[in-house]
Formats: structure tokens, sequence, C-alpha cells
């Protein structure tokens, strides 16, 4: 089974909380941004990584406002289940934006990032990193990757939302508009999928029949 969650922030009781312990093995466990548990490379830091290597369930991650890319660029990339992570260690993964990766016959189309609202404040290379934002690149690959499929995936998982999604719900009190929320809105037009599945904005919200909103809760997509 595959299952979603959101912004654990470096927190390790997150996993040790029943709606994860229940986990098994092949399953799969997909956080959706600021997973945090690569931010600082300390002892502390390097001892919960390897704790959740050894998890008997999958761990995959896509990358968020919160997260070091420094430390995440030194780890390798390889090909996974139609596309591309770099490899942590054991069973985790970090998902490389764009990706369709196809697990339990399943087509998931995966893309981190997210501009932080008081990167004003923050200090690049010490606690906000420019690659938070993707690059046009990235958002060619995806489009490649989506074309490859049909323009047609069962489910989008990203950190932040589209415009739109942002507007209607009122989640963000003042949404900064960017390129990223540009490029998701298109997707919300362009592909067919069942629902889009965001993290980021510590809410579990059920939006629309296609779109939800994710913090703690730990969703199955059945």
């Amino acid at each position: 089974m595959i299952y979603v969650t959101a912004d654990t922030h470096g927190e390790r009781e997150r996993f040790e909380e029943k709606s994860i312990r229940r986990l098994k093995k092949g399953d799969t466990l997909i956080v959706l941004g600021d997973f945090g548990f690569l931010w600082d490379g300390s002892k502390a830091e390097k001892k919960n990584l390897a704790w959740l290597a050894r998890r008997r369930y999958k761990i995959l991650f896509l990358d968020g406002c919160h997260d070091n890319y420094d430390l995440l660029k030194e780890y390798p990339v390889e090909d996974f289940c139609g596309g591309r992570v770099r490899h942590i260690g054991g069973n985790l993964y970090h998902v490389l934006r764009g990706s369709v990766l196809e697990l339990e016959g399943k087509k998931l189309l995966c893309f981190g990032g997210g501009e932080s609202f008081d990167k004003e404040e923050l200090e690049e290379g010490v606690n906000w990193w420019r690659a938070e934002m993707p690059t046009s690149d990235e958002l060619d690959w995806c489009d490649d990757n989506l074309a490859a499929c049909g323009d047609q995936v069962d489910y989008i998982l990203t950190h932040d939302a589209p415009a739109r999604l942002l507007e209607f719900s009122q989640m963000a009190e003042k949404p900064q508009v960017n390129w990223l929320h540009a490029f998701f809105d298109r997707l919300t037009t362009r592909v067919q999928y069942k629902v889009w599945y965001f993290g980021r904005y510590h809410r579990d919200l059920h939006l629309t029949q296609k779109a939800r909103a994710v913090f703690c809760d730990v969703i199955p997509l059945e």
C-alpha cells in the first residue's frame, strides 16, 4: 500500500506514531516536502537518517522549503520506478522533481519545491537555498515525462499547490503567486488525474473531490 503524509520537519516522533508504525514491509510512505531530516548534517541527524533507512517500509520524500539542498546534492542520483531519486540509504529516497513514478500499478507525478514566504529574513546557504524553486530544466523534464504517459497519471503529489487552489481555499493569507504556482495551474487543466495531494500549509483538509491538503494525516492511495 502507498501512503502520503507531509511536513515532518525532522521530527522523528512523527514516525513513531501509531498511524505510521502500522506500515508493513512492502508499503511505501511518501512525505510531501519539508522532510527536514537533511538540515545541519549533525551526528544526531545522521543517526535519525540511519534509523529511517532501516524502516521495514520504503520512505520517499519530496523536497520543500525547509530542506538543505547542499546536503541533498551529496547523494547519488539513480533511476527508480520510472523516475529519478537520490538514494539516501537503505529504504530512504529523495524523489527528483518531475518524476512520474510507477508504484503498485499507479502513476504518481511528484514535484517538490516552493518559495519561502520569509526568505528576506533568512541567510542563503544557512537556512535558505535558492534551489527551493525549480529551474526551467526541471519544468521541461516534468513536461516531457507527462507527455510520455499521455498527460495522464493517477495522483499528483507536490509540496506547494496551484494558485487557484490557494485562492479558493484562502489557505495562505497573502499567497506569493510565482512561476511554480502558475506551472501547477497549467497542470490542473492539462493532466488527467484522480486527486492532487499537497503539503506545506500544515492543514489536513479536503478542498474538493480532486484536491486535498495534507499535514499529519497518513492517507492511503486507494
